[in-house]
């Protein structure tokens, strides 16, 4: 079963609630909703789930005062669409999580392991910044950014590091495997 968030009369997000729930929050047909699987609101009249609110009661419903400020998602803050406030900086999470878990993982390195700063930090910046902290959001993002690159880059010297090592232990090989010919052709010559 969704869960629904409505717009009210006034213009403000309300939610989220069930279907039987809503009945007694009085929505109307028109009354805009929206759930996880809708891609945008839609009266609630047009919306399938919610028809069964509306089968015993014939009588008009007239519209809602229409609001003059955009429908934002849920998750956006009321407040925070009307404000001036930036766009929230990129937080890193996934690749401060990528840079941390797949060089530990595929090639044992420990270093990696200094991602798990730029994962606190990113972890930090969308919670910052929906408490209205910018700054603070912003300056976390840069720390995540930083460890995220940092440990990008010792993950890439780590895997140079064995590449080489792998490229010194088969021309070692190669070269031990030469002077052994060149024995062995030597105990034959005697």
């Amino acid at each position: 079963m969704n869960r629904y968030f409505y717009i009210d009369s006034s213009g403000k997000q309300n939610g989220t609630f069930a279907p039987e729930e809503l009945r007694a929050q009085n929505i109307k047909r028109d009354t805009l909703v929206w759930t996880n699987e809708m891609t945008d609101w839609k009266p609630a009249g047009e919306v399938e789930e919610l028809k069964f609110l509306f089968a015993d009661s014939a009588g008009y419903y007239p519209p809602q005062n229409p609001v003059n400020q955009p429908l934002q998602a849920p998750y956006q803050s009321h407040n925070a669409a009307q404000s001036n406030a930036p766009l929230m900086p990129k937080n890193w999470l996934i690749e401060s999580i990528l840079v941390t878990i797949l060089p530990f993982v595929l090639c044992g390195s420990v270093l990696s392991l200094l991602g798990i700063v730029g994962i606190v930090s990113a972890s930090k910046v969308e919670s910052q910044y929906r408490s209205g902290d910018y700054n603070m959001a912003a300056e976390s993002a840069r720390q995540a950014k930083r460890w995220t690159l940092i440990t990008f880059w010792i993950t890439i010297g780590w895997v140079a590091i064995l590449i080489l090592a792998v490229i010194a232990m088969l021309m070692f090989s190669f070269s031990v495997a030469g002077i052994s010919e060149m024995f062995e052709s030597a105990l034959y010559l005697v």
